[in-house]
């Protein structure tokens, strides 16, 4: 049994709830893409970096569901576009997983690193290449992704190609005509 005064034991203060709430309207927000009311809630003071229980930034969510104004928001207010999620997943990432150019976009002229990889290695190239988005392949090694980079275990964008099947990033990648 836990002491009575263990904190797993206290139930949330009305302030604790109030401020939980605020965040949770948050997220939801982002997810909604309304950054209008977003821009209210980081002007009340909502912390651009918060984080929800998976390490989910705002722009993390704002990137990945193709939300571009709440994305720019966010970047404009101090949003770190290689904040990982704790899955070490950055918004580039996502928006490669995606295929969202737009957001892509946004991110890598707000400084996000083409090859940024979380701790297994993948870049947003692989992503882009496991799920045959040749558009979004396209965009990153404009922007200077290494296509030859290797994962923490030795794969290449070419290698997660070949293995998902994805015909046309393979084609694209490969060198040999």
């Amino acid at each position: 049994m836990s002491p009575p005064n263990d904190p797993k034991n206290a139930s949330p203060s009305a302030e604790d709830a109030a401020v939980l709430d605020f965040v949770r309207s948050a997220f939801a927000l982002v997810r909604s893409g309304d950054a209008g009311k977003l821009r209210e809630l980081l002007d009340a003071g909502l912390p651009v970096s918060v984080r929800n229980e998976r390490g989910d930034s705002l722009l993390m969510l704002a990137s990945y569901h193709g939300h571009v104004d709440a994305t720019r928001l966010l970047l404009e207010r101090g949003a770190d576009p290689e904040q990982p999620n704790d899955a070490g997943q950055t918004p580039l990432a996502g928006a490669a997983f995606k295929g969202n150019e737009a957001i892509a976009t946004v991110l890598l002229d707000a400084g996000a690193d083409v090859d940024g990889a979380g701790p297994d290695g993948r870049t947003p190239l692989m992503f882009a290449a496991m799920f045959d988005k040749l558009e979004m392949m396209e965009l990153l090694i404009q922007r200077g992704a290494d296509h030859r980079a290797r994962d923490a275990d030795k794969r290449t964008a070419l290698d997660y190609a070949r293995s998902m099947g994805a015909q046309r990033a393979a084609a694209r990648l490969d060198p040999k005509p």
